[in-house]
Order: structure tokens, then C-alpha cells, then sequence
């Protein structure tokens, strides 16, 4: 790959691995991932600001939190009424396991935790891993209160000798195999141990939002370290590059820079922090309008702008070769992928490509074509979701990944320091 001329210091190999990994590492759920996008975006000079509130208008770096997503945004100096929006698309969800209510259960002398499937994971890949449990309480009071055990439970495999034909294949009841064990010996309420961490009563837990989480730190392997395993990077390996590329976009720029970072893209984004939701279209309206845009500038605005959808997609498998389309053959290392679909389950078109493959060439990065086999049909993206609800010109774009939905999912590091830069590139304008 050729080599990136991007500003931003963790575009250095080894500085952007280690941020990222600490990035993945306290992001375990989607309420935690926008918790440290907020946090950094704080540290960084950004103003949070609160959805009730009356917002500041004029130039600012600004942000706001909704649930398990983020927004924040550069306004750039002498933004008008028909100022248009760049804007980056991602999401902070991953697949696994969401706990129940009354999540405490035991058998055979074992404590287990009552867990329902989050999306689509691959099971097999969570079996005989270290899990933990993260994601917000709510107490009586109306208070949020994030938590994460560390790691606590696991999902055991029945021994080969119990099983003798699972060499023909693995088959996980999604209810009965699946449940983790966390402790053994007396009853125990795994809310006893968030509430702890929370540092709140248990009897004070009114409801909760609660999922696993692979605790193994992503680690850098292969020949010269070019390989990443990690899990949650469907779809943090975008979230982190839109963050790190905001964090350098202009305040001089003839558009203004926007980080959307939606939940809930795993269970199809209905929701009112997913993309199919409002939260989107309130922050740009609020935006517009604090600039003295009425309807029709607003609209102009919206037609001028640009929504680049970033979410991870499929390199070529070596082992699996032929569920891939035969012509179109990303590979991991090859960069960022574009990817396409003639049924809109992406959003790209002719203008989209041409202009993906304009900031990637800005910012030295090769660009991947991604399309599916005919024979299997792709998932999709927030794209389409985001584009049919603003009408905003939409290209569905990411990291090519193996293991995708997998607990420890596998990348190339050029290819997540290249979507960073290209999407740098895409802010600079």
C-alpha cells in the first residue's frame, strides 16, 4: 500500500495499534464505546452538550451522548444557512449475549448467568473464552451508572468424549448450550457483582442493559505484526477511525465534520439511538437551525452534503474461496473496501465510488471493491437506513475483515490506519 500522507500522529504503525487496542479495550459494550469516544472527544477541547438544553450556535466542536451513541461535530468558522455536512456513519453495537431479567440460575453446583442471543455471533467462537458482563445500570432515582466485571464467566464446550460425533459438526441450542458459568458452590446474584462495580446498591437496580464481552486484548501477530485479532472491531474498527480523523478536521473547512456513531445496527438500528431512529436528523436540524436556516436551506444543505457509511466487510476467505464473488477478490492488506450491492443493501452508486476513490487518493490509500456472491446474499449497513431518511448522498465503504461476528475477529493493521486516513481526507474536503 502506498504509503499515508494523513496528519494525524497515530497513523504511526505502533502508536495507532496501541490506541486502538486501549480504544477496544475499554469500549465492552455500546454504552462504554460512547462513554470513551465522549471522554476523548473531551480531552480533546469538544463541548458536550445535553439534548434538553438550549445549544450554542456559531463555530465550536461540539458533541452529544443519546443512550449508546454519539454525535459530535466540527462547525466550521462562517458556517451559513446552506452549509453542507460531511458525515461519518458507524455503530458502537457488536453481536453476543444480552443478559436477562432475573439473570441468576445455577445447575450441577454451578452458578450461571441467564443470557439471550445480541444479533448475530458466531457461537461457536464464544465457547472456552474469558467473558465479561458490561453495560449501564439505572437506579431508582433515574441514574445511569456504567459497569463491567472483568472477567468472570465462561461458556464451557461438552468434551469430545461426551460427544463423539461432533467432528461432523457443531450445533449449539441457542438456549441451552449457551449459558455461562460464573461461579460455584453457595447462590449468588450476578447483579450483587455489577452493582459493586457500579458502586450502588443492588436492591437500588431498577433496569439494565447488560451484554458479554470477550476480555482477551487485541493483539498484533503474523510476520512484521501486520495482523490485529480482536473482538468487537465489527464496528469499532470504524467508530475509532472516525473518531481519530474528527479530531483532526478543519475549522476553516466549506463544510461541516460529523462523527454519527449510531447502536443497535446488529438488531436491524430500530431505535431511537440506531440509524433508523431520529437522533441523526434532530442533531442536523439543531445544528441548522442554529444557524438561521429555515426549511428550504436546511434541504439545500442536505443536498450538498455527504455521508460516508463506515462499517467492516469481507476479505476473501483462503480457506473458503468460493463463497466469495470471483472477480471482485479483496484482500486483507489491499485497504479499504468500497462496497457495493445492485439490491441497496449498501448505498454506494457512481458518485459515491468516484468519490471514495478521490479521498482515498488524497490520502495515498488503495480501495477495494467489495460485492457479493449471487449465490449468498450480503448483510447490510446504516447507509441505506440513513440515506432513505435524509436524503443525503450516502457510500457504504469499511475494513475488510476475516471472522467477522466472531468473538476475536481477525484485520490488517494497514488496512484500519488506511480507513483512517481516508476518512481524514474525506473531512479535509
Amino acid at each position: 500500500m502506498p504509503p499515508l500522507r494523513a496528519a494525524h500522529q497515530w497513523l504511526d504503525g505502533g502508536m495507532f495499534f496501541a490506541d486502538f487496542a486501549a480504544f477496544v479495550t475499554a469500549s465492552p459494550s455500546s454504552y462504554h464505546a460512547a462513554a470513551e469516544v465522549a471522554r476523548r472527544l473531551e480531552a480533546a477541547g469538544f463541548s458536550r452538550l445535553a439534548e434538553h438544553d438550549a445549544w450554542p450556535s456559531g463555530p465550536g466542536r461540539r458533541f452529544v451522548v443519546r443512550d449508546g451513541a454519539v454525535i459530535a461535530w466540527v462547525e466550521p468558522d462562517g458556517a451559513g444557512a446552506v452549509t453542507p455536512f460531511r458525515l461519518l456513519g458507524a455503530h458502537t453495537d457488536s453481536p453476543g449475549f444480552k443478559l436477562k431479567p432475573n439473570p441468576s440460575t445455577s445447575a450441577a453446583g454451578l452458578l450461571q448467568a441467564g443470557v439471550e442471543v445480541y444479533g448475530g455471533p458466531l457461537l461457536n467462537s464464544w465457547l472456552d473464552r474469558e467473558l465479561e458482563l458490561a453495560g449501564r445500570l439505572v437506579t431508582r432515582d433515574g441514574a445511569e451508572h456504567l459497569a463491567r466485571t472483568g472477567p468472570m464467566l465462561r461458556i464451557p464446550q461438552l468434551a469430545i468424549h461426551l460427544d463423539r460425533e461432533i467432528g461432523q459438526g457443531l450445533v449449539l441450542d441457542k438456549q441451552t448450550h449457551t449459558q455461562p458459568i460464573w461461579g460455584a458452590g453457595d447462590p449468588g446474584d450476578v447483579l450483587d457483582v455489577l452493582a459493586a462495580d457500579a458502586g450502588v446498591a443492588t436492591a437500588d437496580i431498577a433496569g439494565f442493559d447488560v451484554l458479554t464481552a470477550a476480555t482477551t486484548p487485541p493483539e498484533r501477530f503474523g510476520r512484521d505484526g501486520v495482523f490485529v485479532a480482536s473482538g468487537r472491531m465489527d464496528n469499532l474498527t470504524s467508530v475509532y477511525a472516525g473518531l481519530v480523523a474528527l479530531l483532526d478536521a478543519p475549522t476553516d473547512a466549506a463544510h461541516t465534520s460529523v462523527l454519527a456513531a449510531f447502536d443497535h445496527e446488529e438488531l436491524g438500528s430500530e431505535s431511537r439511538s440506531g440509524a433508523s431512529g431520529p437522533f441523526l436528523e434532530d442533531v442536523l436540524a439543531r445544528i441548522a437551525a442554529g444557524r438561521g436556516a429555515d426549511d428550504e436551506a436546511r434541504r439545500r444543505a442536505f443536498a450538498a452534503s455527504w455521508l460516508v457509511s463506515s462499517d467492516a466487510g469481507h476479505a476473501v476467505h483462503p480457506n473458503y474461496p468460493e463463497k466469495h464473488d470471483p472477480v471482485n477478490r479483496p484482500v486483507l492488506g489491499g485497504g479499504p473496501l468500497l462496497k457495493l450491492n445492485a439490491n441497496q443493501r449498501y448505498a454506494s452508486d457512481a458518485h459515491g465510488a468516484a468519490l471514495w476513490h478521490a479521498v482515498c487518493e488524497r490520502a495515498g490509500v488503495a480501495v477495494q471493491p467489495f460485492v457479493s456472491n449471487n449465490r449468498i446474499p450480503c448483510g447490510s449497513t446504516i447507509g441505506p437506513l440513513a440515506a432513505t431518511r435524509l436524503g443525503i448522498r450516502t457510500v457504504d465503504v469499511g475494513a475488510p475483515l476475516l471472522s467477522m461476528h466472531s468473538a476475536r475477529e481477525l484485520a490488517h493493521l494497514d488496512d484500519l490506519r488506511g480507513l483512517a486516513a481516508a476518512i481524514g481526507a474525506f473531512f479535509a474536503g
